[in-house]
């Protein structure tokens, strides 16, 4: 199994993080500083430039840097390599007092002043030719510096415009997705109900906070162009670098299940997935084990986009931050254990926003390696500095990867449809706490699981689950009928099959395009429960789960029923169902039930496919990661107590110690062995 390394000239894994040294140019000193400090942290690179247009061209046309070209320097001479990042993620004032149609028109109508960032917009030519002429005398400047080893693209994309350029974009996008047939996208949107029938794709708005917003498909649709269009801008920016430095990899960093994007639409332009990471740690809300797994789910949902290679962690708070509701401090032990499950979890690298706290502006309270007191004596510093420690120690899992053989089925646009559906309960469709709390099961199993597209490669998964598919492509109905009948276990759930790509419903039942055969049910009905309701499902053994919130009435066709509702009119109904279809199997479930009643279930089909569970105590963690050179088991004790892991057999690569039987975790704390008999 060949390892991918990201970064050959690292020969390991990257630690390190945002570093604003122009915030002080006048000092020097501790510029200076900062060197000693990264190299006692184990720092091998930092990310720079993201924010530093106003420094890098105080008057248009007039670019200055000199600055960070000895920066660069002497970081390389220290064995320190350089992210370099595009600066577009935040103007100057002088571009948008020069060219005003560079700022956002809100929902509303209204064009935005100068602040804040990710304030762009992403069609003005002017705003595009602007960061295509920086960017190109970057990648002049910097291209061959032997310290450049990525390019970051902007930062953090996100947001949408209203203005007329952009509306005007709009239209032109939806008449070429619509073969410039006004006709054929009014059936799709369905605009003859309540006369909203379009004449012209050029009576077409954006929808408009006062505008229209009870057409779906429009609301899908703006939704869609918003990642086409911010993809396109993204395009653009890397072309300008990918023609000067071709072999410098590009990336951009996601946030964890952003709705604002579709990341997958965007995954397929960047050599290498990145995200930033800030879990609310030691909430009140949930343990912290929750706290931790929903973290590892997000991990994986990066991982799954480019799975034949590792990921990068490229934001995440060695203390605390400062924008949550509440900014509560990581307790000690946790930023390693937080760390390491990056690492686990596929990533080749832990990474902070920021190295050094900012005295001034919105986030000079945001949690920083360095401090305001400025010195190495600190928690936060010592504590980062172990974990460069570590990472040293495990520079040979650097470029393997994570294979998994069961996944859950995430989608952006079947995210979307369900909120912008009129049905069901208002604050009770939970698409994405659906899919979290059922893939936190496997992982309480030490069962890896990838969170893909519905639309993607299925052949290197056993079992699959397909919570709440209410948007059902085509090509995903074709994808899932050929993953059960070449020997697959596909389990779905209520709410599957409702609509098309376009939000139309399908016709002769749910779930529509097939599926309905697939899994030998039809959906009749489906009942939404209020909060007190409660119903219950009845298994042949006697095992019951408990219903709340949804509950779909069935008509069976040629499905062996497995388990029954016990009340309400629906009661000896089927609820539970599974049909076996060429070599594999299809369960549906017809109710929500907790995911902790559904392990049973899932148990049964992970037994079947040939995987094995993991034996873990309650709170720990457990992935592995392979290459050529050896496969490597993490164990994360999330709990503040000790706990011992059965049938550990190997060196702990963090310890130097040798496993034989028993592995000995001490509360929040973390072990890497080395399976014996790789290589």
């Amino acid at each position: 199994m060949e390892k991918k390394m990201l970064f050959p000239k690292t020969g390991g894994l990257l630690h390190g993080g945002d570093y604003n040294p122009e915030q002080w140019l006048d000092r020097p000193d501790i510029l200076e500083e900062d060197v000693r400090l990264m190299k006692k942290a184990g720092v091998n690179s930092v990310s720079m430039g993201i924010f530093s247009w106003s420094v890098y061209e105080p008057a248009e046309g007039d670019y200055h840097f000199d600055w960070l070209e000895r920066i660069m320097d002497r970081l390389y001479e220290n064995g320190i390599y350089t992210v370099l990042a595009t600066p577009s993620g935040a103007r100057p004032a002088w571009l948008d007092a020069a060219y005003p149609e560079a700022m956002r028109v809100s929902s509303r109508g209204v064009r935005d002043r100068h602040g804040n960032r990710h304030n762009h917009c992403m069609t003005s030519p002017v705003y595009r030719r602007k960061t295509e002429q920086i960017n190109r005398r970057l990648a002049e400047r910097f291209g061959s510096h032997p310290g450049l080893i990525l390019w970051h693209i902007s930062n953090e994309y996100g947001g949408e415009c209203y203005c007329p350029l952009c509306a005007k974009r709009f239209q032109q996008y939806l008449a070429d997705k619509f073969d410039h047939d006004i006709e054929k996208l009014n059936k799709a949107w369905w605009t003859v109900f309540w006369s909203h029938r379009y004449n012209s794709f050029d009576q077409i708005e954006p929808p408009y906070e006062n505008g229209e917003r009870s057409v779906m498909g429009l609301n899908l649709e703006w939704k869609r162009f918003t990642t086409w269009n911010t993809t396109d801008f993204m395009k653009a920016e890397i072309a300008v670098l990918k023609e000067i430095t071709p072999d410098i990899p590009v990336t951009t960093n996601f946030m964890t299940l952003y709705d604002g994007l579709d990341y997958r639409r965007m995954a397929p332009e960047l050599d290498v997935i990145s995200w930033d990471s800030y879990p609310s740690f030691h909430n009140d809300g949930e343990p912290f084990f929750e706290t931790m797994a929903e973290n590892a789910f997000h991990h994986s949902v990066m991982r799954s986009m480019k799975k034949d290679k590792p990921f990068m962690l490229m934001e995440s708070a060695p203390g605390l931050v400062n924008w949550q509701a509440f900014n509560k401090l990581k307790r000690p032990g946790v930023h390693k254990l937080a760390c390491l499950q990056a690492v686990a979890s596929g990533s080749d690298t832990v990474q902070y926003f920021q190295w050094r706290k900012s005295r001034g502006s919105a986030e000079q309270f945001h949690g920083a390696v360095v401090d305001h007191r400025g010195t190495e004596d600190t928690r936060v510093f010592r504590e980062v500095a172990q974990v460069g420690e570590m990472l040293q120690k495990l520079r040979p899992v650097a470029g393997t990867t994570v294979k998994a053989r069961t996944a859950i089925l995430f989608d952006w646009d079947n995210r979307w449809a369900i909120q912008g559906m009129q049905g069901l309960g208002r604050e009770t469709k939970r698409y994405e706490e659906t899919c979290m709390g059922i893939w936190k099961e496997f992982l309480k199993m030490g069962v890896e699981m990838d969170v893909t597209a519905p639309d993607q490669d299925l052949s290197d998964y056993d079992v699959v689950i397909a919570p709440m598919l209410y948007m059902l492509k085509s090509e995903t109905a074709a994808n899932l009928r050929a993953f059960v009948e070449g020997g697959g276990q596909l389990l779905a759930t209520y709410l599957t099959g409702y609509v098309d790509q376009d939000q139309l419903c399908f016709l002769g039942g749910f779930p529509g395009d097939g599926l309905a055969e697939l899994f030998g049910v039809i959906s009749e009905e489906i009942d939404t429960l209020y909060p007190s309701d409660r119903n219950h499902i009845r298994f042949e053994d006697g095992r019951e789960w408990e219903v709340r919130d949804y509950a779909e009435v069935l008509q069976v066709q040629d499905a062996r029923v497995l388990a029954s509702y016990t009340e309400d009119f629906y009661q000896g109904m089927a609820a539970v169902t599974c049909k076996e279809t060429g070599k594999g199997k299809a369960y549906y479930v017809a109710a929500r039930t907790a995911p902790g009643q559904m392990a049973w279930l899932f148990e049964q089909m992970l037994k079947e496919a040939g995987i094995s569970i993991r034996q873990l105590p309650a709170g720990v963690e457990y992935h592995v990661r392979s290459g050529e050179e050896g496969t490597y088991e993490f164990y994360l004790n999330h709990n503040t107590h000790p706990v011992k892991v059965e049938n550990v057999q190997g060196p702990d690569l963090e310890s130097g110690a040798v496993v034989q039987g028993d592995l000995e975790l001490a509360g929040l704390c973390t072990a890497v062995i080395r399976l014996q008999g790789t290589d």
